[in-house]
């Protein structure tokens, strides 16, 4: 099931899940697959690159500013300005908003979400399959940071989520991006418990 808002439906479906004893924390994701794949287009676009080639982690959350794409440890690398970056990461960012706007409100990145959809689900499928070292972003609960869930790396594979990986080496630009994020991720996570725990 994929449903919006991930940063509060992720921690509401953990605490039913707890609720009726059935809780699996390595099998429960939210998918943040789009805001990867509008981070690699975006960056592939700027860097003159093909699409294809690009790698780039995207971490915290699904909403807004939550939403950290790390340009830094981006696949094949490419000299873009600050100012670049700074572009390209508030565009991931408000890139369902685009979507809306260009559509004049008549719509929403419907197709964009299926296909993110399927690279997820086709990850998953790999993992239970057994394929080695099948990694790609996804919010899950997590040690990562002081919040319960948190989007990260994670190690698919025939029970789920086999790991959460690290942040690795960030930007001054994106620790001061993973501060700003922590606070309103925090709200959305407490807001998704309360209201499960209040049903």
């Amino acid at each position: 099931m994929i449903s919006n808002p991930v940063n509060s439906t992720v921690p509401i479906a953990a605490e039913v899940f707890k609720r009726k004893g059935v809780y699996d924390e390595k099998k429960l994701f939210g998918v943040t697959t789009l805001d990867v794949v509008r981070a690699k287009t975006f960056y592939a676009g700027k860097a003159k690159v093909n699409v294809a080639d690009v790698n780039v982690p995207v971490v915290g959350g699904h909403a807004g500013i939550t939403i950290l794409p790390l340009f830094s440890q981006a696949a094949p690398k490419a000299n873009l300005s600050d100012e670049d970056i700074k572009a390209l990461t508030k565009r991931t960012q408000d890139g369902g908003t685009e979507v809306v706007e260009a559509k004049a409100g008549k719509g929403s990145a419907t197709l964009s979400m299926a296909y993110a959809g399927a690279i997820f689900a086709d990850a998953c499928l790999k993992g239970l399959n057994g394929v080695p070292d099948v990694v790609e972003c996804a919010f899950v609960q997590s040690t990562v940071t002081e919040l319960p869930f948190f989007a990260s790396k994670v190690r698919l594979g025939k029970n789920g989520v086999e790991e959460v990986l690290g942040l690795g080496p960030l930007s001054d630009y994106e620790q001061q991006g993973l501060e700003a994020l922590k606070p309103e991720l925090k709200s959305s996570i407490e807001k998704g418990i309360k209201f499960a725990q209040d049903s």
